[in-house]
């Protein structure tokens, strides 16, 4: 994990911006990853080949109808701004298609810049929120490493052990969760990791809990009360979140909301978009 200079940890770097911008990226989500057949997609796909919507200018050809040609998977996706940042930064401009020298390396880096990218977003999160201070040092550092590392060359990040920066930054994330679900009065629920599929709780008092990783897959969550709660690796696919209030819930992000099925009564947290498919 060597290369990466200290700085000072009040000196916050500029982020990279963490959303997608797919205007400016080579369609690296439409070929470096593979994907299979499934309610999700329509064909299976291995990795590093171009899927059978991409045209010439690196645009779907059904960009329109994913959901309707059975590829609601891509409507899912996310890739926390890596794509851009690969297509433009790590690579300078230079395209797989035209370059096809590059197209191994920069199908083998999108994966780990979206992780780092993904990390950038939580640990950003972190540092708004005033009860976990104690560890906002702490998370300014990683932030500042993991920014820098958004700027490596390929070799190097293709050489990154990027599991062992998120296993560093999950513990301040985990104390982070801890210390600002402890402000929330009563006993805090703990489904961490939870089989909760199909689940009803509808209603449900959701305050505080802790729901990292657990399995929400067409759970009922109708009219829940989600605020505070640590949904970090959640899944949400197709998860009932009509009337619901996820205001100030930890660490939710896009993806996970386009997984689910809401509406217009659904409170989202400012920093994210209502899904176009909510009705």
């Amino acid at each position: 994990m060597g290369g990466v200079p200290n700085h000072p940890a009040a000196a916050l770097p500029a982020l990279p911006v963490l959303q997608a911008d797919c205007a400016n990226c080579f369609a690296l989500c439409c070929v470096a990853l593979p994907f299979a057949k499934s309610s999700d997609f329509a064909v299976n796909k291995p990795a590093g080949t171009p899927c059978k919507n991409l045209q010439q200018d690196f645009r779907c050809g059904i960009h329109t109808r994913l959901r309707d040609k059975g590829f609601q998977g891509c409507t899912v996706f996310d890739c926390f701004g890596a794509g851009q940042q690969a297509s433009q930064v790590t690579f300078g401009g230079r395209d797989w298609r035209t370059h096809p020298g590059t197209a191994g390396q920069m199908f083998a880096v999108f994966p780990v810049l979206r992780q780092l990218h993904e990390l950038l977003f939580y640990v950003s999160e972190a540092l708004t929120l005033p009860a976990a201070a104690q560890v906002h040092a702490d998370l300014r550092r990683v932030l500042t490493e993991t920014e820098e590392w958004t700027r490596a060359d390929a070799q190097a990040l293709t050489d990154l052990d990027v599991g062992a920066l998120r296993r560093r930054i999950n513990t301040l994330l985990l104390k982070t969760s801890e210390l600002v679900r402890a402000k929330v009065p009563g006993r805090k629920k703990n489904h961490r990791g939870a089989d909760l599929m199909g689940a009803r709780l509808s209603g449900a008092d959701l305050r505080g809990a802790n729901l990292r990783g657990a399995y929400l897959i067409a759970a009922d969550l109708t009219r829940a009360d989600l605020r505070t709660a640590d949904m970090i690796g959640a899944d949400l696919r197709d998860t009932n979140l009509r009337g619901a209030d996820l205001r100030d819930t930890l660490f939710l992000t896009q993806p996970q909301l386009n997984a689910a099925q809401g509406d217009p009564t659904t409170q989202i947290p400012p920093t994210l978009t209502r899904p176009t498919h909510w009705t």
